[in-house]
């Protein structure tokens, strides 16, 4: 084996090794992202738990109370939330993104449910 051979050998390997070690990098900051976000909805998962514990604990204490039917609900409200997001809620085009216009059609609709 040449003189020439080897050096060619070790070039290439040395190039493999810092291919090799950019992807090592890349998948360190993969790792990290996951991490991250892993922590933040073992967090909201927690946070969302304790919540529907007192809603639960909350509901038990007041008791079987009736709202009135001319009320609207939580799901009125996530409608109107999700409204202001930028989606539409009508049943034209729902959930698509509304494109910084009003929707006459859902505004009809969350006039209706007042």
């Amino acid at each position: 084996m040449s003189k020439r051979q080897i050096f060619d050998q070790v070039s290439d390997m040395e190039k493999r090794i810092g291919e090799l070690y950019e992807q090592l990098g890349d998948l360190k900051n993969e790792l990290g992202s996951l991490l991250e976000e892993n922590q933040r909805l073992t967090m909201e998962n927690h946070n969302l738990r304790n919540h529907l514990n007192t809603s639960k604990q909350d509901k038990r204490e007041v008791g079987d109370i009736q709202q009135p039917k001319d009320i609207p609900g939580e799901g009125y409200d996530n409608l109107a939330r999700l409204y202001e997001e930028g989606f539409h809620i009508c049943n034209l085009e729902f959930g698509s993104p509304r494109r910084n216009e009003d929707c006459i059609f859902c505004l009809d609709f969350l006039s209706k449910t007042k």
